[in-house]
């Protein structure tokens, strides 16, 4: 059942039962018609209530049938608007809860409005690099004024019901009823009373009759513009919005929806949307693991402990603070201790000065924080993270502590981002318990958290932390147990190409600059300066004992042997100047590398930003597809919510793999193929995942 029709009286209500936000589906919209036809036909039916069952009045379209044939069969939602408008008796949207999307478009098709207060009321197709496409563009300037309407389409940000209620001359919401509780009470007697009058003879009022004007006109909408271009570098759909509420106030109404329908489907086809709404259902996908029931029980996690008050532990601590879950840091020494709870206040007090966070509130979170020194103190903590140095034999020490201290049932975790999970937990004596929970730096801003599954890793253990995730508010992806999961293990390829690409003639200034024309966030030079060229260093002399064969540039190593580890240290790939972070090509880098060339006997030659940047995104994809196959992701579009939340990858590219997919996969292996022929290159990295070349020969795509 998508929508349920009762009469009450002379009131039919028309309830939307499609959880979990009842979204305007094909059937829903069916349903929603046949309720309106039925009280239509009903001569004791003086009035119908339109509402929602559950947590939502409707957060709007059903984003899979997004390009497909179903999203346009009719009834399609602009259908079920215009309908709606024709109805000859009252219709009362009683919204709560969520009015989003296309259930905002719905509701201003009624003829009135009653709402509840709390209620999240947005038109966030933006956000999806779309536009409203059901009228929203047209209908809700009418009601809210053309200046506070544009924000709301253009940012796509909720807006409390209560607030747009108070605004001076609003005409959106016709009553603010007391309560969620009492919405459906007064709406019903709010449809009686409306009844009675349009018997009398009052015509109904319909949103698109209200007059639609700005008093600047031409002058504001070049303002917005302008406004908007720059913030909405990369993506077409806010500017396309600006053009949109613009013709709601030139010309009639009906002129106006043709151009929000033209500028619509010219949004759907751009590679930017169709990248935010694999972003939008990546993330929905990722909390669905194969094998683990959406039923599976969940342990209680009431208390947690965090061992280490370094960078990382203090990060991870101020998630569960934030939370309001309470946490015991755990340190070896005083100082160390003093020193990490330090660093927390400093960075809520920078959040009290930024007026992100208020007085009351940082009190509360630090009241939730103690500390030890002991381990037995930590005992009955429900799950242990620990965040120490990034050093197995450390980390193996810390967990045979736990397994001595730790209740049964505890949930111990390892914050390692490239180690051995399997190793770690074979420690202790119940390897169900142990899985990794790698934070990225800084971990109280960082969205992504890599959830690693030991192969041991009991399933309600795995249910619990991806639900604790959703808790601290954090993208969770599962990860199998390799090394350096999924983006770490993806990112040693991509850095190994911008060696490579030093060793052939570029500069590091040349390769973070096509990179980021590109669209990432910082590129590869810059972001190890400023992560520490001492910690991929490390990770380096590890692999040329584990892997002897893998090939590296040195030019890292000879820059590490200079004592050269990045911002921290005044000089890296770029110099920097005291206190700032400004990055400055470095005449002794460019000297290294002159010496370095000459003893590999490679002349430098000109590359192409085009070069670069497929040589640098390729790899990840490669090693993407290796990773596919190895099952350490379960699907592509988990390797692209790692990279879209925790390595800057650009959000108007979607991703890797997806990037791959709009590039094409075939295109993609001629392109290696070339690479395999550069004697300066690792030919063997370059012969395709046995995934990619099958995609690739049968025209698939890996999402």
């Amino acid at each position: 059942m998508t929508a349920e029709y009762q009469v009450h009286g002379d009131v039919a209500v028309i309830t939307l039962n499609n959880p979990p936000v009842n979204g305007l589906g094909y059937l829903t919209r069916k349903a929603i018609v046949a309720g309106l036809n039925r009280a239509e036909d009903d001569a004791a039916v003086q009035a119908i209530v339109l509402t929602g069952a559950g947590a939502a009045f409707s957060g709007g379209a059903d984003i899979k049938e997004f390009g497909t044939p179903q999203a346009m069969q009719q009834p399609n939602l602009p259908s079920v608007v215009a309908i709606l408008e024709q109805v000859r008796k009252p219709v009362i949207a009683a919204i709560h809860s969520v009015c989003m999307g296309g259930g905002l478009e719905l509701a201003l098709g009624c003829h009135y409005r009653v709402v509840a207060p709390g209620c999240s009321v947005a038109l966030p197709e933006v956000k999806l690099g779309l536009l409203p496409g059901a009228g929203g563009t047209q209908r809700l300037p009418r009601v809210l004024g053309v200046e506070t309407a544009l924000n709301m389409i253009v940012s796509g940000e909720a807006v409390k019901s209560e607030m747009l209620a108070a605004l001076p001359g609003q005409k959106l919401f016709d009553k603010l009823a007391a309560s969620p509780e009492a919405l459906l009470t007064e709406a019903m007697a709010f449809a009686r009373e409306v009844a009675a009058k349009h018997q009398a003879g009052a015509p109904l009022p319909l949103v698109r009759s209200l007059p639609c004007k700005h008093p600047q006109g031409d002058g504001y909408f070049g303002f917005a513009r302008n406004m908007v271009r720059g913030m909405a570098k990369n993506f077409p759909a806010p500017l396309k919005c600006v053009d949109a509420v613009e013709a709601a106030t030139q010309g009639k109404f009906e002129d106006g929806l043709r151009r929000e329908a033209e500028l619509f489907a010219q949004l759907m086809l751009t590679p930017e949307s169709r990248a935010l709404r694999h972003l939008f259902l990546a993330e929905r996908a990722a909390s669905k693991i194969p094998d683990v029931p959406a039923d599976t029980p969940k342990r209680t996690i009431a208390t947690v402990a965090v061992i280490g008050a370094g960078t990382m532990g203090g990060g991870i601590t101020m998630n569960f603070l934030n939370a309001g879950i309470p946490v015991k840091l755990l340190e070896m020494k005083q100082e160390a201790l003093e020193r990490g709870v330090a660093t927390i206040r400093k960075n809520y007090e920078a959040q009290i000065k930024k007026g992100k966070l208020k007085q009351d509130k940082y009190e509360q979170r630090m009241a939730l924080l103690s500390t030890t020194l002991s381990y037995a103190d930590i005992a009955n903590a429900d799950l242990v993270i620990e965040a120490v140095f990034e050093d197995m034999g450390v980390k193996e020490a810390v967990f045979k502590q736990l397994d001595a201290v730790m209740k049964p049932g505890a949930i111990l975790a390892t914050n390692t981002s490239t180690l051995d999970v399997n190793r770690i937990a074979a420690v202790t004596k119940r390897p169900q318990d142990v899985l990794g929970m790698h934070f990225f730096s800084p971990a109280n801003v960082m969205k992504l958290l890599e959830v690693v599954r030991g192969e041991k890793t009991a399933k309600d253990v795995l249910a619990t932390v991806m639900a604790v995730a959703k808790k601290i508010k954090k993208t969770a992806v599962v990860a199998g147990v390799c090394d350096g999961f999924i983006g770490n293990r993806m990112i040693e390829q991509y850095g190994r190409q911008a060696g490579f690409l030093l060793d052939e003639g570029c500069t590091p200034a040349q390769v973070d600059k096509a990179i980021e024309k590109f669209g990432f966030a910082m590129g590869p030079f810059r972001m190890n300066d400023l992560a520490g060229n001492d910690i991929s260093w490390a990770i380096r002399k590890r692999r040329y004992v584990e892997k002897p064969d893998m090939k590296y540039s040195k030019t890292a190593d000879l820059l590490c042997e200079m004592g050269r580890f990045g911002q921290k240290t005044g000089a890296g790939w770029y110099d920097y100047q005291p206190g700032k972070r400004d990055a400055i090509p470095s005449p002794v880098v460019e000297k290294m590398l002159e010496e370095h060339r000459k003893s590999l006997g490679i002349t430098p030659r000109k590359i192409s930003e085009e070069e670069i940047v497929q040589r640098l995104v390729f790899a990840l994809v490669n090693e993407g597809a290796h990773i596919l196959e190895d099952g350490i992701a379960s699907r592509a579009s988990d390797i692209d919510l790692v990279y879209l939340t925790g390595y800057g990858f650009p959000l108007h590219r979607g991703g890797p793999m997806l990037y791959a997919d709009e590039v094409g996969l075939c295109n993609l292996v001629q392109a290696m193929r070339r690479f395999r022929q550069n004697p300066n290159d690792d030919a063997a990295f370059w012969q395709p995942a046995p995934l990619l070349a099958r995609l690739a020969d049968e025209g698939k795509t890996f999402n």
